[in-house]
């Protein structure tokens, strides 16, 4: 449910060969979905499950895994641009991202060069090269922007990183815009949910209310990108599906962080479930005091904030380059 009035945006997390050629340009044709994002886990799970993978990967003998993994992906990614092109032509939407190597995460000149590579690869305007938020991401992400690669700063957990990010970003695209480029744009990927599976349990037992955490966190950011009056910039909510146990309706996390100017990039179930909730309530931005006042709290209980941070970051790093190492095993014996 797109609302180009509010600058709501809907972007979907999955890719898959047949989905991608049929279900999913019905679902661009029909105005449900703006956008796409695929990872290492995701790209990792379509590859092993699906058999539309077969035939390619038998012409592909001879390969490397990597080899193999790039030209499945970049096949991908360019029928998902092609598909979304004329969203894309027609405004700020219309992106598909592709992310670099998880194994590159502290390598800064070598994500830039495979960022580069990727992108050329796809020979697709709307194409967004994922880069991981860390100290050597940020360079990176300037530097892609500046050659006029959109980016996605993907696994940004905390505040202190969602300011590296615009601040790398804005650097980038200054540069691209005083060298006379057009149109290059970015958005900050802040993982959601991941923080109430790790404190919900915690919290319950301090008698606390759940489902809170990754709500207040990405608002907190959400503000602060907002402040930052760099339009090409957007938040980008992630993590939002809800996982079995969380006691919560499918389509919490997209109704919960409802607002303009940020995009909402979810599982194709979750997004099936907001088609079928009907119209939902604008709930962001929100008050700085709330927020404020919702983290002092957690501090009260002895819960640091910080330490959560670097908790996540190093789960959410770990989880990419397993998946990415389980799926390049896969392609050696394919």
């Amino acid at each position: 449910m797109i609302d180009d009035n509010l600058g709501f945006s809907l972007w979907l997390d999955f890719i898959e060969r047949d989905f991608l050629k049929h279900e999913f340009v019905k679902m661009v044709e029909e105005g449900i979905i703006n956008g796409a994002t695929s990872n290492p886990s995701i790209f990792a799970q379509a590859i092993a499950t699906s058999p539309a993978y077969e035939e390619a990967l038998a012409s592909l003998q001879g390969l490397t895994p990597k080899e193999k993994y790039e030209a499945l992906a970049i096949e991908d990614i360019k029928n998902a641009a092609i598909a979304l092109r004329g969203v894309y032509d027609q405004g700020s939407e219309g992106y598909i991202s592709i992310e670099v190597d998880p194994f590159l995460a502290n390598d800064t000149e070598g994500t830039i060069a495979e960022g580069r590579r990727l992108f050329k690869s796809i020979g697709e305007p709307n194409v967004m090269i994922k880069v991981p938020a860390t100290e050597a991401g940020f360079p990176a992400m300037q530097a892609l922007l500046a050659d006029g690669i959109s980016v996605n700063a993907t696994l940004v957990f905390s505040p202190a990183q969602a300011r590296a990010c615009l601040d790398a970003m804005k650097a980038g695209i200054d540069e691209f815009e005083n060298t006379g480029g057009e149109r290059v744009e970015a958005v900050i990927s802040v993982f959601v949910s991941r923080f109430d599976r790790l404190l919900d349990p915690i919290l319950e037992e301090k008698g606390l209310p759940v489902g809170r955490t990754g709500i207040m966190n990405a608002a907190k950011i959400y503000g602060m990108v907002q402040g930052n009056h760099t339009p090409s910039v957007r938040t980008l909510f992630a993590s939002t599906g809800v996982k079995a146990g969380q006691p919560f309706p499918a389509d919490y996390y997209i109704r919960s962080l409802y607002g303009p100017h940020c995009v909402n990039t979810a599982p194709l179930e979750t997004i099936e479930a907001f088609e079928a909730g009907g119209r939902p309530e604008i709930n962001l931005p929100k008050p700085v005091e709330e927020i404020e006042e919702y983290f002092a709290e957690l501090g009260r209980h002895g819960i640091v904030m910080d330490s959560v941070y670097g908790q996540l970051m190093a789960e959410g790093v770990e989880a990419f380059e397993k998946a990415f190492a389980e799926m390049l095993k896969r392609l050696e014996q394919a």
